[in-house]
């Protein structure tokens, strides 16, 4: 696949895959899509904002003037009551006109054929052609108009001029959306600001990531505040611990690996490079019994070898191992002690004790960790000696299994340290081993979940104890 170089805001390149087209997330900076999305917030809550206001104001203003409207034709209505007032009608009329710019008045006495005043052109008007009392508010293109009739057929028409409402409304619209989007500018440069601030805790980690991969120095991570991304850096650091740990035990079983190899290598090509020379004629023969010698030494060390690399390899497998299903117990058992039954015909295998535990892991590698621990007791177990093995309840959630030899054991001082990987204690570093059957087991267990110890037997003896998780009884569905 290949990179590219993109540009960070900080200024910094680093490689990237490409995205794919197609959406503008793929192409912009993280601080801008959040100033983008904070800019967009401020937009939508202004623009509701804006509109609430504008259309408030306007309600305001027009029922400001229907009141007005509304307060003139109720005076002039209850001044017609007066029989004195028809006398001076106009004069009553033009007084109310003079006191109220840009008014317009009409008025049409009861059972009058005709209106008095200025003449108002009305769309259809069911006021005016009701006979019954009642308030009509109407609207020109800028005009208010009000009709108003009362009980007694008296009916009062105003006309507002509302240019200078409108021209109010307008002036308050665009200083409206003026300010609203100065208010979404400063939000786009002010959010830019607060994310910058935001995400440099985040540049900080991205940086060191980066030199991190770049110098494969894994280092700890500084750890600043204690917010989400402290959190991150924080489980970020242990996986930096973990990885450190793991690259420290892999080089710790190459060098080991290495160097028990060496060792029958060594022997193995000095015993060769004698068989051949034996082989020239311008060297000495060696007897028959010196080069039977040297072929059984250099097949005891193959067969060393052999073994180193199988444990190795066994090591290796366990230490990568993720294979799960039901285990029964017992047919792990039988299996371990059918494979190593016939290793030493003079010690008898006795099991002791039985019962049905299902346990969920691999069941290979828990038979290789019974045939690891069975072979070791049999090894050391005396002539015609008896290793016990037991499998019981140790409580509701484990089982523990027991294998027990009747042989030297293990001093307390070694008993920790026979599950390290090719340590051999010193009783047994003068017999073929590989210095890794416990080390498996012990790798097999853990991975189990389970709890391994190394305890002395009634006899003397060493007595391997293995706690398992799981569940009574025999699991039929598996």
């Amino acid at each position: 696949m290949t990179l590219r170089r993109i540009e960070l805001d900080n200024g910094e390149k680093v490689s990237k895959e490409p995205h794919e087209p197609g959406g503008w997330s793929h192409s912009t900076s993280l601080r801008w899509r959040l100033s983008l999305l904070s800019a967009t917030l401020v937009a939508i809550a202004v623009g509701i904002i804006t509109i609430a206001a504008y259309w408030t104001v306007s309600s305001f203003l027009t029922a400001a003037v229907d009141r007005d409207l509304e307060q003139k034709a109720e005076t002039l209505l209850s001044r017609a009551q007066d029989p004195s007032f028809y006398a001076d009608v106009d004069e009553e009329l033009g007084t109310l006109k003079a006191y109220n710019t840009g008014l317009r008045v009409a008025f049409a006495p009861p059972h009058w054929d005709f209106v008095v005043g200025d003449s108002i052109a009305l769309p259809t008007s069911i006021v005016l052609e009701n006979s019954q009392p009642g308030t009509q508010l109407l609207n020109t293109s800028n005009e208010r108009i009000l009709v108003k009739k009362d009980e007694s057929g008296a009916a009062v028409i105003l006309a507002k001029d509302i240019a200078s409402t409108h021209r109010l409304n307008s002036t308050l619209g665009i200083l409206l959306l003026t300010i609203g989007g100065v208010g979404v500018l400063v939000s786009i440069f002010i959010g830019f600001f607060i994310t910058n601030a935001g995400l440099r805790p985040l540049v900080r980690l991205q940086n060191a990531v980066e030199e991190i991969a770049r110098t494969d120095d894994l280092r700890a991570i500084p750890v600043v505040g204690n917010d989400e991304l402290a959190r991150l850096t924080v489980s970020f650091n242990d996986m930096l611990k973990a990885l450190r740990e793991s690259r420290q035990r892999q080089s710790q079983f190459v060098a080991d690996a290495g160097h028990e190899l060496k060792t029958p290598l060594t022997s193995m090509r000095t015993n060769i490079e004698l068989l051949m020379m034996s082989t020239r004629p311008d060297m000495p023969a060696i007897s028959p019994q010196d080069r039977e010698d040297l072929e059984r030494d250099v097949r005891a060390q193959l067969t060393e070898m052999s073994t180193l690399i199988g444990d190795l390899v066994d090591l290796a497998r366990e230490e990568g191992s993720e294979a799960s299903e039901k285990v029964q117990l017992e047919h792990v058992l039988d299996t371990a002690l059918g494979r190593v039954a016939s290793r030493r015909l003079g010690v008898e295998i006795k099991i002791t004790e039985s019962m049905p535990w299902t346990v969920s892991g691999d069941e290979f590698s828990l038979t290789r960790a019974l045939v690891n621990v069975l072979d070791n007791a049999i090894k050391w177990s005396p002539e015609n000696g008896v290793v016990r093995v037991a499998i019981k309840p140790l409580s509701e959630d484990f089982a523990r299994i027991t294998v027990e030899d009747s042989g030297p054991g293990i001093s307390p001082d070694e008993r920790e340290l026979v599950f390290e990987r090719f340590y051999r204690a010193v009783r047994s570093r003068s017999m073929p081993g590989s210095g890794l059957g416990l080390a498996i087991v012990y790798s097999v267990v853990k991975r189990h979940m389970g709890n391994l110890e190394v305890s002395e037997s009634d006899d003397g003896g060493a007595k391997i104890i293995i706690d398992l998780p799981g569940t009574p009884g025999r699991d039929f569905e598996s």
